[in-house]
Formats: C-alpha cells, structure tokens, sequence
C-alpha cells in the first residue's frame, strides 16, 4: 500500500502507522489526516492485525497539530467544514476501531496533535515530550476529541485550565492527570511499547473490542443502560472462540493461546 505522508508496516500481528512529516514536525494537513483515516480503516479490517502502534517521524515530535500554512492557500473555508470533512472522520474511525491503538509518543503532541494521542487507547510516551492544548495561541478553541476525551480523564476545571491557557504539559505531570500510561527515557520507548504490543497480539482482540465500544458510550449513559450494554457486549464475548480457549486453559492450568476470534 502507498501512501504519501505515512509509513504503514503490518507485520506479525502488529501495525505500526507512522506519521511521516519530520520537517514540519508531522504536522497535520489534509493528506495525512485521510491516510490516517485510510490506514486504521484498513488495519481494522485486516483479520492478521490484532493491534497498531502510531507514532511520529523523526525525533523532535509525536504531531505538533494542524499545519497553519496548508490552510493559507486557496479560497477560505471555515473551519468546520474542515473538521467534518477530515478530523471527524479519523477520530471516529479510531474510536470505532474494535481493536487496540497504542500511541507512541515519542516528542510533542500539540494541538490537534495531542487529540491525536488521547483518541488512541494507550499511550506510552517518552519522558521528555510534552503536551498542549495550544489552540488559545491563535484565538482558538480545542478540537479534533480533545474537548471530549480531556475532561473525561482530568475533571472540567483542569480541562478548561489545559484548554484555556494552553500551557505544555510534561510528562510527570501528564502521568499524575492520567493522561498517558507511562512516561520511559527515550532509550527506551521502542521496547516499552513493542511489549505491549506483543502482549495485545496474542490476547483476545474480539473482547477487546467490545470494551472500547461499550467505554466509549459509559460516559453518556445510565447505570442501567450501561449494564444492559455490558450483558449484550458479554453475551457476544461468549461466542467467541477465544472463550472457549481461556476456560480451557485455566482448567488445563495453562497460558490461553487466543486467536483474536
């Protein structure tokens, strides 16, 4: 598969979607937002990858958020448009994507950039990113899920601080807000996240699945509907071969050998 401003590499269970814009810090134009788009639509519907990693290119930055200039050229368009022609359409399709999202962030994530890595499911960083919510920078406000995903992790008043002063956040503090999983020295981020990796490519891809659809709706429900969403989504888990394969293996005392269907 060719794609212009990503790299994309599914082997042995794994996809790695790296963002490939070194020179402007993998900042965000159109192109590389659909190819994002085009590259999780197509891990999610390939049965061999069981996780994928996203990272940045180069060394300096994860995403540093929308690329000002490419929208400086042509006729103007307003802004929402924009998002629900390109932004939308990719956070969704991460979000929809019934299979786990390890970000590795392994520079800034600013911006559109930094919603980029809170629609990932995990995020394993290097200890000296950082984040920001820098939208108040150019008059304005945060977009692309960051006004969904922030305050579900760190509260309204934090979020509105983070948002409304767009100050960068490094990663001792992102760990107590509980914004990424884990903060490694650089020397270490491509094996934190390779054995992680490693671990949700033999796990049970299919009940996985099901807990980022039924998390994703929990915020907006009821006590009563989110039981019900865990009896429909358990009942699913039950037919899966994966199952089968882990009560067998907890009564032959064994490590489950889980296909992911």
């Amino acid at each position: 598969m060719n794609f212009e401003t990503i790299h994309y590499n599914a082997e042995d269970g794994i996809c790695q979607i790296t963002l490939n814009r070194p020179k402007v810090f993998n900042a965000l134009n159109k192109t590389l937002i659909n190819e994002i788009t085009t590259a999780i639509t197509t891990a999610g519907n390939d049965e061999k990858v069981r996780v994928v990693i996203i990272t940045g290119g180069g060394d300096k930055a994860f995403c540093s958020g929308a690329d000002l200039k490419d929208g400086m050229s042509g006729e103007f368009r307003p802004l929402g448009e924009t998002l629900r022609e390109n932004y939308n359409p990719m956070i969704l399709a991460m979000r929809g994507m019934r299979k786990p999202i390890i970000c590795k962030m392994n520079g800034v994530a600013a911006g559109a950039g930094m919603s980029l890595a809170l629609a990932c499911d995990i995020i394993i960083a290097d200890k000296n990113a950082y984040m920001s919510e820098l939208f108040v920078g150019i008059g304005l406000m945060p977009d692309a899920g960051s006004m969904y995903f922030l305050p579900r992790i760190v509260g309204m008043q934090k979020t509105f601080e983070l948002c409304s002063t767009g100050r960068k956040v490094y990663m001792e503090e992102a760990l107590q807000l509980g914004l990424v999983s884990k903060a490694v020295p650089t020397e270490q981020l491509d094996d934190a996240v390779m054995q992680l990796a490693n671990f949700y490519k033999t796990a049970p891809t299919q009940s996985i699945g099901w807990m980022k659809q039924v998390l994703n709706q929990t915020y907006n429900s009821s006590l009563e509907q989110v039981l019900e969403l865990e009896a429909v989504a358990q009942t699913a888990c039950g037919f899966t071969n994966d199952f089968g394969e882990g009560v067998m293996a907890f009564i032959q005392k064994r490590e489950p050998d889980f296909k992911g269907k």
